[in-house]
């Protein structure tokens, strides 16, 4: 069976090559050279600031300042009154409140909010004996396995790069 071709210079090419070749040209112009509308002349221009810029969000999220936390002041930020949740970790406390699914009243995380988090994550249990109570000294995490301070550590690091470090946690008396 004879096939059509057809010469382009040296090349032999078939129609069902030199088709796909022209709608693979077709996507990367329609890629490198988008078609960009242009404002009709019935379209009202934008006479102030509010009207032009339609991207900011409806509210912004409440300011967050750095400050000192003990296990007492740290408890109220658990969540439970859909405000902000905040847990610490080897003293640094960190705003969870966009992990609510997970941080929250009703997430895997949520005996961590308004808590000091630290021994639970570094031995990764969620049991409530792993929290210190709140009117208990600072746990001193001095019994921990290099293993599970290594593991405190990486809890540490993927909170600090997704989460806002909003204060340190001291003891109850240093405030």
């Amino acid at each position: 069976m004879d096939t059509f071709h057809f010469n382009v210079g040296s090349l032999q090419v078939s129609p069902l090559n030199a088709s796909l070749a022209l709608v693979n040209f077709y996507f990367i112009y329609t890629l490198l050279f988008p078609n960009v509308s242009q404002p009709s002349a019935d379209t009202p221009v934008p006479s102030s600031y509010e009207q032009a810029y339609t991207w900011r969000p409806q509210a912004h999220s409440p300011t967050i300042i750095f400050k000192k936390y003990t296990p007492k002041t740290l408890q109220p930020f658990d969540g439970k009154d859909g405000g902000r949740i905040l847990l610490a970790i080897d003293r640094k406390v960190f705003d969870v409140s966009n992990g609510r699914s997970f941080y929250g009243p009703d997430g895997m995380y949520g005996n961590f909010a308004g808590r000091d988090a630290s021994r639970g994550m570094a031995k990764q249990s969620f049991d409530l004996e792993m929290l210190t109570p709140v009117d208990a000294p600072l746990d001193p995490l001095k019994d921990l396995t290099k293993s599970e301070r290594e593991n405190m550590k990486g809890w540490i690091e993927h909170f600090s790069n997704k989460y806002i470090v909003c204060g340190e946690l001291v003891e109850n008396d240093e405030i």
